[in-house]
């Protein structure tokens, strides 16, 4: 039986992390987190800061932790297979899959949507995420145990705010998505599970929200605060421990300071 002085150092220093995303935000955080507990990281960014990622890798292999980088394109799905192919031939095998990579694009409301926009959005937060699972399970299945970690939103449940709602949408396809990978994947040995942030303080919303739009919100949080990153490390960790949740499959598990209960 697993103690719990076994986790999280122990249980996590050497596994294989592959975050998408992992460059900035949630994702960096997360890597971070991993990173610090000794885990070997490895990091997909497309866009980020150079310098941001050069300060993650220092931050990670100070504490002991390993970091890798690879760049992809998740705009068409042939890189999703190509970068787990490339982490697997990087470091030898494949522990712990965080599918954090997506963006909403853009705000549009219906009438200025097109099929090229739907394609977009989906390509990126839906399909990459299907991608990316399907090229993972035979590293998985031949290892005989693997975790997956998908990053949904708190706009898969409540639809988002206007200009949103095909991105809300794609994540609401994460979310059934998710349930539906634990039930067929349980008997390889497979956990499936998703983190839900609420309204996160990043560059996400720097970009697609005003900050007026974001303190009405905040007000209307029960912990009246917007989350922070590091704020959905906690879960992460929890959810790729076995020891801690070894037992714990399908969940959408929702980090948002009580967002939903306003």
């Amino acid at each position: 039986m697993h103690q719990p002085h076994d986790f999280p150092g122990a249980e996590l220093k050497g596994q294989v992390v592959l975050v998408t995303g992992g460059g900035s935000g949630i994702g960096a955080a997360i890597a971070e987190g991993f990173g610090c507990y000794g885990a070997r990281v490895a990091v997909h960014f497309y866009r980020s800061d150079p310098s941001q990622i050069a300060g993650l890798k220092q931050d990670i292999t100070s504490a002991g932790g390993e970091m890798a980088t690879f760049c992809a394109d998740f705009a068409e799905v042939e890189g999703c297979k190509a970068l787990v192919d490339q982490v697997v031939e990087h470091f030898g095998r494949l522990d712990v899959l965080i599918n954090n990579a997506g963006s909403m694009v853009a705000r549009r409301r219906l009438a200025e949507i097109d099929d090229q926009f739907i394609d977009q959005v989906f390509n990126l937060n839906a399909r990459s995420v299907v991608a990316t699972c399907r090229a993972a399970l035979p590293v998985f299945t031949r290892q005989k145990k693997g975790c997956i970690i998908n990053v949904s939103s708190i706009s898969a449940r409540t639809g988002g705010s206007p200009g949103s709602s095909i991105y809300s949408a794609s994540k609401a396809f994460v979310n059934t998505l998710t349930r539906s990978l634990a039930r067929e994947l349980a008997e390889l040995n497979i956990r499936v599970n998703a983190l839900s942030p609420g309204t996160i303080d990043t560059a996400f919303h720097e970009r697609f929200s005003s900050r007026d739009k974001l303190d009405k919100t905040r007000l209307s949080i029960p912990m009246q605060r917007l989350g922070e990153a590091q704020d959905c490390v906690g879960t992460a960790l929890y959810l790729a421990a076995e020891s801690l949740s070894g037992y714990v499959t399908g969940q959408v598990i929702e980090v948002n300071g009580g967002q939903l209960m306003a």
